[in-house]
């Protein structure tokens, strides 16, 4: 007897699984270091309750490493109350040691949650990594 999970999509070859990004309760984080203290953290998938502590404990640390981080949330698909309760930890992480903590929204799964909360005016948020990393300090 053959049990297939039925949040597996079928697919044809390493290609097409990895073409069709992460599944639900997943979330692929890309880090890069951009220049000495700069790390841009790029995020995609669903950030909920079950992804949300993994992009936590994959953003503090390189907040103690950085003087600057930019979290780039172009790839972001959803983004829950416990993903924007790990954005304020961030921030106020950032706050703390004295760092600049960058937002970067352009898909209405993030932009729209950040707007109805407010906190869209609390983060600096940018359209791009380019536009963030420019920025000579955070508002």
């Amino acid at each position: 007897m053959t049990v297939q999970d039925p949040d597996v999509v079928a697919t044809s070859g390493a290609e097409s699984a990895a073409a069709a990004g992460p599944r639900a309760g997943q979330i692929w984080l890309t880090v890069r270091t951009v220049s000495e203290g700069v790390t841009v953290v790029a995020v995609s998938g669903e950030v909920d309750m079950l992804t949300a502590p993994q992009l936590r404990a994959d953003v503090l640390p390189h907040l103690d490493e950085s003087s600057t981080l930019v979290l780039d949330m172009s790839g972001v698909s959803f983004l829950g109350s416990a993903g924007l309760a790990v954005l304020v930890e961030a921030s106020q992480h950032a706050k703390r040691r004295g760092a600049a903590f960058r937002v970067v929204a352009v898909e209405r799964a993030v932009t729209r949650p950040l707007a109805a909360t407010g906190l869209g005016e609390v983060f600096s948020v940018f359209e791009s990594v380019e536009r963030a990393l420019e920025a000579d300090e955070p508002r």
